[in-house]
């Protein structure tokens, strides 16, 4: 078990204790308090009437000293006998309150029968009375044997008329009431038997929630650790039976190391993909070179062609460039990032499909334009080169890849806060899963791989740009064959 984990449980264990004992405590204290008011009253229930009655006979009939002998033969209850000087007659100690509260029902006006001054036959005068914490602190076996010994040892006067089943002064036979007192329930051990088992379920219920804690947390410091060395698997996919925070961590920390783990794979595949790119012009650029020291008279055809693969390698550096410096957040358009104006999104357009239809006039393709007229007045908050860049990079991939003699087609419209621009053509598409993947950095989809030109990024880059507009880019497949890319930028509000 981890430090964490102790650090719960004896938290939670000292709280459950504390509870427990204060509560505890709490209870027995006031529990105590009642047993010690309750022992200062005077019993006044018919068997003490009784014992009272069988103790005041025996003190008229036979003096102090019989009532001595009558007091120290009753086991179970005990009956005080208090002269004028306040002195027991068995030299008990009785608490004064006690002793005054008796004297108080001996003075009221209704006669309390529990609690008599009786002079006895050798001149002495006690007053009788008898606690009512014995009836509560004995056994009922006993204080019955105690009554029906009274009753025995005090004669006819106290039992009435009736037959005498035995001798004064003698012990009753050995029957029902013969067999002793039962044994004593009220030992220490029982007040401490709750609180033992109230804090041995602190402790089991300190333990399981502090596992319960403490476990997920020691499976994070794991992953984290795992992840340090490059270990970025997902770990907490199947701990969803908790539903608790831990597991919203949990499932966090997965899509961050996702996350983590696709941008390591992208970055490492960008890397493999500028590699393949560099070599191809290098190894052209070295064929031509090699071939200009050889023969010298193809001087001219050689610089031509290292100035080819010359401007090939600068322009792939140049999107390269580009392509990082949107990635790192330069393209953001507000305060704190490079200056953005207002932006005719029609001019714009149609410029840009005025120079894709110059240079598509060798393959007799038509670019048309739809929708500019409708929308003079409309325009896009940006940065207008980068604006110019992405959609010419969408309109020169469609017309890449259309075939010659075929049409590419450039909508312009106005979709409420929206501006949309979609640029179809009737090229060999894409397959379906390949989709959102066209617009990665150096994708190409397999049926166009070798038969054009280029390196992969306009879409990336276009794609960078208009959302770093705070728009969105998309592709979808004709019917009848072909792509659609659709462009969505929010129109500039007015003031």
């Amino acid at each position: 078990m981890g430090r964490l984990f102790w650090k719960f449980f004896l938290c939670i264990m000292l709280a459950q204790v504390t509870a427990t004992i204060g509560i505890g405590g709490t209870f027995w204290l006031k529990n105590r308090a009642a047993q010690q008011e309750r022992a200062l009253d005077i019993d006044t229930s018919p068997p003490a009437q009784m014992i009272i009655e069988a103790a005041s006979a025996t003190l008229e009939a036979g003096g102090s000293q019989a009532l001595r002998q009558f007091l120290g033969k009753l086991e179970r209850m005990r009956v005080f006998a208090v002269d004028a000087r306040g002195h027991e007659l068995m030299g008990r100690a009785v608490h004064p309150a006690m002793l005054a509260k008796a004297r108080a029902m001996l003075e009221q006006s209704q006669a309390h029968p529990v609690v008599r001054t009786v002079t006895g036959s050798d001149g002495q005068r006690y007053l009788l009375f008898l606690p009512s914490s014995e009836r509560f602190r004995n056994a009922e076996a006993g204080a019955a044997r105690d009554t029906l010994n009274a009753v025995a040892m005090s004669g006819p006067r106290a039992m009435g008329a009736g037959p005498r089943p035995h001798e004064a002064g003698t012990a009753p036979p050995r029957g029902e009431f013969g067999r002793g007192p039962p044994p004593r329930m009220d030992t220490p051990y029982r007040t401490f038997i709750p609180l033992g088992a109230a804090i041995a379920a602190s402790l089991l219920f300190s333990f399981l929630l502090a596992w319960y804690f403490a476990h997920p947390i020691r499976d994070l410091r794991q992953a984290f650790e795992a992840a340090s060395h490059g270990n970025l698997a997902p770990r907490f996919h199947a701990s969803g039976k908790r539903g608790d925070e831990l597991t919203d961590l949990g499932r966090d920390f997965d899509r961050m190391t996702g996350r983590l783990r696709s941008l390591m794979e992208s970055q490492t595949r960008l890397l493999h993909d500028v590699s393949h790119e560099l070599r191809s012009p290098l190894a052209r650029l070295q064929a031509a070179i090699g071939l200009a020291h050889q023969q010298p008279e193809k001087m001219a055809a050689s610089m031509q062609r290292i100035e080819r693969e010359s401007e090939r390698m600068d322009k792939l550096i140049g999107e390269l460039l580009t392509l990082s410096r949107l990635e790192a957040g330069a393209g953001q358009t507000g305060a704190g990032h490079m200056h953005s104006e207002d932006v005719s999104i029609a001019d714009l357009v149609h410029d840009i499909v005025d120079d894709a239809r110059y240079e598509a006039r060798a393959r007799q393709l038509n670019v048309e334009l739809a929708g500019d007229a409708a929308m003079p007045d409309t325009s896009v908050t940006g940065q207008p080169e980068l604006l110019a860049r992405a959609v010419e990079n969408v309109v020169r991939n469609a017309v890449k890849h259309s075939p010659d003699g075929g049409t590419v087609e450039v909508e312009l419209s106005r979709m409420s806060d929206w501006l949309r621009i979609a640029v179809l053509d009737r090229g060999p598409g894409v397959a379906g899963a390949d989709l959102a993947r066209i617009f990665e950095p150096f994708f190409r989809a397999s049926n166009t791989q070798h038969s054009t030109d280029g390196h992969g990024l306009g879409l990336a880059i276009a794609r960078h740009v208009i959302n770093a507009h705070g728009g969105r880019i998309g592709a979808s497949l004709r019917s009848g064959g072909g792509l659609c890319v659709e462009m969505l930028l929010p129109v500039k509000t007015p003031g």
